[in-house]
């Protein structure tokens, strides 16, 4: 009796298994829907509610955002396909604890701020100073962040706030903003979570972009209207300094003619009297050797 126990549980659990389906997880639009991840689930109700944790680096092939985690959401299933919806982001804690070193300064921040699409979103920036601060100018790096935070939630949506956190953006801002009362060595969002929803829909301006790129083209006819005009006075450069080359040449030669013409008609003369001389020499010595011999 006890085998025969033993056996339908078996059996019972390998049932539950062959049960399950296989369900790919998709990335919001934000991210243009990739795949991320799959999972197993009986039914498809109880996949909503699930979180997700994915690197930045999986979804964009940028390995310098590694240290940036993204949290999705499952809240629709169509057939094998898990959409999602973005729950917030987190940076790691080894990226952490390399920039905070002893004889320094942290000074973080909480806020929760409304955006243009009614959405909620809670904040949570870091500022790092080389030295230690006193309590009173971290009082005032908080009130910068709470202010330049509060500015760009009201004038942007959801989506674009987000990839300004992403991408460093908003850190910049304060940054410059927080040059003022001390120099701060740098500004990040550590943490981002939304609480609410956005209510109202609004799309973000994009076709503005593409009118921008089109003027470019004709600029390429207008650059090769000058070469053509600049060819013709190329002609007449040429022709020029060939005139002058030619005639320095002509009174070259000129000159070595007169010059060789001269030198042959002193050099005969000189050469006629020296041999005439000689000879004359000789014949007067065989003389006077003949004479005393008679």
């Amino acid at each position: 009796m006890a085998k025969a126990r033993a056996r339908t549980t078996t059996r019972k659990v390998k049932d539950r298994w062959k049960a399950k389906n296989w369900y790919t997880i998709l990335a919001p639009s934000l991210f243009n829907n990739v795949p991320v991840a799959e999972t197993l689930a009986e039914t498809p109700e109880s996949l909503i509610g699930r979180v997700t944790e994915v690197s930045l680096q999986d979804i964009t092939n940028d390995f310098r955002k590694s240290h940036i985690k993204l949290l999705f959401s499952i809240d629709k299933i169509e057939q094998n396909t898990a959409h999602t919806q973005l729950k917030g982001h987190l940076l790691t804690s080894d990226y952490l604890r390399r920039m905070i070193r002893r004889r320094k300064s942290r000074v973080d921040g909480v806020f929760d701020v409304e955006t243009r699409d009614g959405a909620l979103i809670r904040v949570k920036p870091f500022a790092i100073a080389e030295k230690r601060i006193q309590s009173s100018q971290k009082k005032l790096i908080r009130n910068v962040m709470n202010d330049v935070i509060t500015k760009e939630g009201k004038a942007k949506t959801l989506n674009s706030f987000i990839k300004d956190c992403l991408d460093g953006k908003t850190g910049s801002e304060i940054y410059k903003h927080c040059k003022i009362y001390y120099p701060v060595k740098r500004i990040e969002v550590n943490k981002t979570e939304i609480i609410r929803l956005p209510t109202v829909i609004i799309e973000d301006e994009k076709p503005e972009e593409k009118p921008e790129e089109r003027p470019q083209e004709p600029t390429k006819e207008e650059s090769e209207v000058p070469t053509e005009e600049e060819l013709p006075p190329e002609k007449p450069e040429t022709e020029t300094p060939v005139e002058e080359t030619e005639e320095p040449a002509e009174e070259e030669i000129a000159a070595e003619d007169v010059v060789k013409a001269e030198t042959p008609k002193k050099k005969p003369k000189a050469k006629t009297k020296t041999k005439k001389k000689t000879t004359a020499k000789k014949t007067a010595k065989k003389k006077k050797e003949d004479t005393p011999e008679a």
